[in-house]
């Protein structure tokens, strides 16, 4: 029942001892507000032209934590539906995500993801362990099924500062795939349409004990690499001045990137690229 229906008051549910979960609360309370419920009667399928879908994101690991970064283009079948659209976004203090995949479910789910990491902490008393939220996110993943197999998946990259690892290890980055199957990935690694490029160029450029700069540098090469290649990638636009979001978590906690550290660091990768248009070489 809701709040009016209750002359004002909260129902019982919301007085009940249970799971530390919200998600499972609204599981059980108000499942009509969870992102992973099917839209479609079984049987039905999305038009994959119909719906937004966010791409390449990327993150890795460098000397004082991770970085994390996406471009910025949803596409709509052969249209661009927006240029701007923000794919990383902070979790908690200590950990981001980023997607890939159908924008407004995974606009929900992140936001949802949020809730779930403060809503926790606030009944526990502690927040959670890098590791129970990578499976917190995948059980959350794993809810979304039915929406992916009608064609409406959702793709995260989740990445965090472990304060418990050891030095130098302390970064941490985990992927998923749609049935909610959870990879922890060494080093670096890329999700959306345009990752195969970004890992390569990942590949070729990463090094351990990168610096901050480093790092971001090598985060823009490989997107470039990946908009260079995949059409539903978006480069940096120059001219509106859009460029791929960049964020980093250390021991200090989650960091966006300033627009114009970004802007900067941008410009100095395309310029290089205008005397070397295939990038630089791999790193000895």
């Amino acid at each position: 029942m809701t709040e009016s229906e209750h002359g004002g008051r909260l129902g019982e549910e919301f007085f009940t001892p249970g799971s530390a979960s919200f998600t499972e609360f609204l599981r059980s309370h108000r499942t009509a507000l969870l992102p992973t419920r099917r839209p479609f009667p079984d049987g039905v399928r999305a038009a994959p032209d119909q719906f937004p879908h966010g791409t390449t994101v990327l993150a890795l690991t460098y000397r004082d934590g991770v970085l994390i970064a996406g471009d910025r283009r949803a596409t709509m079948g052969n249209l661009i539906a927006q240029r701007d659209l923000e794919k990383v976004h902070p979790a908690d203090d200590h950990t981001a995500v980023a997607f890939a995949g159908t924008v407004g479910l995974a606009l929900d789910m992140v936001k949802l993801y949020q809730v779930e990491l403060t809503h926790f902490e606030k009944i526990e008393g502690a927040p959670m362990s890098l590791n129970a939220k990578a499976r917190r996110l995948a059980n959350m993943i794993r809810q979304n099924l039915g929406q992916a197999m009608q064609g409406l998946a959702v793709v995260p990259l989740l990445t965090g500062y472990d304060h418990t690892a050891d030095d130098g290890e302390q970064g941490r980055i985990f992927s998923f795939d749609i049935a909610g199957g959870l990879y922890e990935k060494r080093d670096f690694h890329a999700e959306g349409s345009g990752s195969p490029y970004a890992r390569g160029a990942l590949k070729k450029l990463f090094h351990q004990g990168m610096s901050r700069r480093d790092a971001a540098l090598a985060a823009l090469q490989a997107l470039w690499d990946a908009a260079d290649d995949d059409s539903a990638t978006g480069g940096p636009d120059i001219s509106r001045r859009i460029f791929p979001i960049v964020s980093v978590i250390t021991e200090d906690g989650f960091e966006r990137l300033p627009e114009s550290e970004t802007e900067r660091l941008t410009r100095e990768m395309v310029e290089q690229r205008g005397n070397r248009p295939d990038g630089p070489n791999a790193t000895p």
